[in-house]
């Protein structure tokens, strides 16, 4: 019986994580659209939403069965609940306080999920159900490529990319992009029986790279320079410092390469200097964060429609934005700077945090929670994943930052 609840238990983790992650429902539901940033037309949201109501109840039920657990780490850490906490009491002072009580639910619904894989599962264990997970995605994401290509693949402006179970190429790409990731770390912690590991390393390349996702086939690229970072971090001191010098030559140099060359570069991807509308996107939203610079517009209240602020937005850019293309200028929106100072040193505190992690483990699963967290830092320069109600990057992000507070001896050990 107790083996069967365990089955039952690791059933439901990668099943929520799956629709966290944006797929498949959601793509099925939009029936095959492709055409733009956002969507054509306005589908049923009822499913997805019952879905995860669901999840918040099972998920609460689950944390109050070792509560004991959950209040040792919520006590020692202070910035993310602080920062859930400021999005909460935004209710007061909202552009549109009913949307923003809607919205706040699915935050704290999706962060006490957090919270459950952190206080439930050990580092390793996460990153096998993730891996459970995304070989999930990408299975059925080549089944709908193969056999239902209106769903799997794009059409419209971005005709020919692929998105599997995803509603849009850049969502699938950024799945594509950490499965890779969680297979790499697996596949070389295991040196036995690795096969299929690597094979779903493999896999999940080739389906980044026919996503055409041109932010997410970067980040890669990142989070691979982030992982020989890391590693070396491990090495002895004679030889970690002059690799460390070599790996900042290294990199300096790419900067410098790309920097120099970046118009032609960003033309070879099909974007522009301007990175396609972003820049002048920042600028104006810029102008409208000076507007409510302290406490924002209220979490989840701007981007809301041709009548909300943010049709002086889309008026000034001449493109209908659906956020702020930069997760820290979307916090700055709407939680105000209030907000975005309390995420800053929660984020510098889970990074320092996430350094200790990797000098005291040994394991490759110790790499995750520093490279995932550099990963949220970068990929928010360009996009917006960080601080999003029902979002897989939030889920990941609340459970890296909660698992580096307890040591790898102890999150080894731990009782379930």
């Amino acid at each position: 019986m107790r083996k069967l609840l365990g089955f039952a238990e690791r059933a439901f983790t990668v099943l929520s994580l799956l629709h966290y992650s944006g797929g498949p429902l959601v793509g099925i539901l939009t029936g095959g659209q492709s055409e733009g940033e956002a969507l054509e037309e306005a589908f049923n949201p009822i499913p997805v939403r019952v879905l995860f109501i669901f999840i918040y109840a099972v998920t609460l039920l689950l944390l109050i069965a070792r509560w004991k657990k959950v209040v040792y780490l919520l006590s020692k850490d202070k910035f993310i609940w602080s920062l859930v906490a400021i999005a909460v009491f935004s209710i007061f002072w909202s552009y549109d306080p009913s949307i923003t009580q809607t919205r706040t639910i699915g935050l704290v619904g999706t962060s006490l999920f957090g919270i459950y894989l952190a206080t439930r599962y050990t580092l390793k264990e996460q990153l096998e159900l993730l891996a459970w997970t995304f070989g999930l995605a990408v299975i059925l994401s080549l089944t709908f490529v193969v056999a239902l290509p209106r769903y799997g693949i794009m059409g419209g402006i971005h005709a020919g990319a692929w998105r599997g179970i995803y509603p849009h190429k850049n969502s699938c790409g950024i799945i594509m992009m950490l499965s890779s990731l969680v297979f790499l770390l697996l596949a070389l912690d295991k040196k036995e029986k690795s096969l299929p590991l690597w094979l779903g390393f493999g896999l999940s390349v080739i389906f980044l790279i026919l996503t055409r996702s041109t932010s997410s086939m970067l980040n890669f690229g990142n989070m691979m320079i982030a992982f020989f970072f890391f590693r070396a971090l491990r090495l002895r001191l004679d030889m970690m410092i002059p690799t460390l010098c070599l790996f900042g030559t290294i990199v300096s140099s790419l900067f410098v390469l790309l920097q120099t060359n970046s118009d032609s570069i960003l033309a070879s991807f099909g974007k522009g200097s301007n990175l396609s509308g972003r820049t002048d996107l920042w600028l104006a939203v810029l102008d409208m964060i000076w507007k409510k610079p302290w406490l924002g517009y209220g979490y989840g209240a701007f981007w809301l429609g041709e009548n909300s602020e943010a049709a002086n937005v889309w008026y000034a850019v001449g493109w209908k934005a659906p956020y702020a293309h930069n997760g820290w200028l979307d916090i700055w929106l709407t939680v105000g700077l209030l907000g975005l100072l309390v995420c800053a040193l929660g984020f510098i505190f889970s990074f320092l945090r996430s350094l200790l992690w990797v000098s005291y483990s040994k394991t490759f699963d110790g790499l995750w929670p520093g490279i995932f967290i550099i990963y949220i830092f970068l990929a928010n320069m360009t996009e917006t994943t960080f601080m999003v109600q029902n979002n897989i990057s939030w889920v990941l992000y609340v459970a890296a930052g909660l698992s580096v507070l307890m040591s790898p001896k102890k999150s080894s050990q731990m009782v379930v």
